[in-house]
């Protein structure tokens, strides 16, 4: 195994951790996120959507990594998201916490992440005849928010970091 493959595993170990440590593999979580009643996983996502920018900009800034876009595709921004919420919705689980129970004994987890196996086979075979459909619709090219935005990417990380933390102390507020 490379070095890669190892902080790879050692990463997605301690991610699974973090994610049972936050109780954000527990059902009634799952729910009380999609109820909009606890907010916890939501803080959880928010808190490692922030930390991701700080890392993966500094990487970036210092050359370690180069970052690449995907094409922004509104086609398949608004189905892909709306099936992966149609999936979180029925069982419960997105990706990660599907894994994460799993790994706690969890054995009906499975049926989610076999479905999600199943989805990800289906796109495979139609993908081809989804690139002339789907996929070719409102097709934005390479682009990110900065800058569409017209903004500093550190710019835009400390206006996302702050209202994440002032979401925060509102939910704190509120009880969620």
């Amino acid at each position: 195994m490379t070095i890669e493959h190892w902080l790879g595993l050692v990463t997605g170990i301690l991610f699974g951790f973090l994610l049972q440590k936050g109780r954000v593999l527990r059902f009634e979580k799952q729910l009380g996120a999609l109820l909009l009643k606890d907010m916890t996983i939501f803080k959880f996502m928010l808190s490692a959507i922030v930390v991701g920018m700080v890392g993966i900009n500094l990487l970036a800034e210092f050359g370690v990594v180069t970052l690449s876009h995907k094409s922004m595709n509104l086609g398949a921004v608004l189905i892909g998201g709306a099936l992966f919420g149609i999936g979180w919705a029925l069982m419960g689980y997105c990706p990660g916490t599907s894994v994460g129970a799993l790994g706690e004994g969890r054995w009906h987890a499975l049926f989610a992440i076999l479905g999600m196996l199943l989805g990800a086979a289906l796109y495979a075979e139609a993908y081809p005849r989804l690139q002339t459909t789907l996929l070719a619709w409102k097709d934005y090219g390479k682009i990110g928010l900065p800058q569409t935005l017209g903004i500093s990417t550190w710019l835009l990380v400390a206006l996302f970091g702050i209202s994440v933390l002032l979401l925060f102390r509102w939910f704190e507020r509120k009880g969620l």
